[in-house]
């Protein structure tokens, strides 16, 4: 905005606007006070956890307990159309890129246990695509998230809440990334 004074023009004009103005009724004025005003959400210091985020932790399941998860079971015809056609709307998207393993393991499993507690259905996963060993030794080791994914769904504490895991559309990603489909609440 500009410090330059309003020509008489714009005086005028803006004193015709004021003449037009009428004042709240006042009943409208206390009725909006009385409004309930959205409170101001806490600050949050140290890691998010379920607990922080509003949620209950799930209890942890014991490793002979786990089971894995199948690649095209749980899911009916129509998940099936709209994940193939690529109009399914992730709830999340989590990516992993610029993650080492371990932090890319954290940040997944806090992830799934943040969507479970808020009921979520569909996440996207975005891994980077996954590479041959030949070019993973020759690259650096680049795709190994991709590589070690599988593994931590199928062996993580979340595993009974995951109906299925699909290859992503070209749209949000496709072979670098993952759709993580949630069981529904019961």
């Amino acid at each position: 905005m500009s410090d330059r004074p309003l020509t008489a023009g714009e005086k005028a004009l803006w004193q015709k606007l004021v003449e037009t103005v009428e004042p709240l009724d006042q009943k409208r004025v206390r009725r909006l006070d009385s409004l309930p005003v959205a409170k101001k959400l806490r600050e949050v210091k140290g890691p998010i956890t379920a607990a922080t985020f509003g949620g209950a932790p799930h209890r942890a399941i014991s490793l002979k307990d786990l089971v894995a998860i199948p690649e095209k079971a749980g899911l009916d015809g129509h998940w099936d159309r709209r994940l193939s056609k690529g109009v399914v709307q992730p709830d999340v998207t989590i990516d992993l890129h610029g993650h080492t393993l371990s932090s890319a393991h954290g940040r997944l499993d806090s992830a799934l246990e943040l969507s479970i507690s808020a009921g979520h259905r569909a996440l996207l996963l975005i891994t980077g695509k996954s590479r041959s060993s030949e070019e993973r030794h020759r690259e650096g080791g680049r795709g190994a998230i991709r590589a070690a994914v599988s593994d931590w769904l199928a062996a993580s504490r979340h595993a009974p809440y995951i109906a299925t895991v699909r290859r992503a559309h070209p749209r949000h990603g496709g072979a670098g990334a993952l759709y993580i489909i949630l069981r529904r609440r019961r």
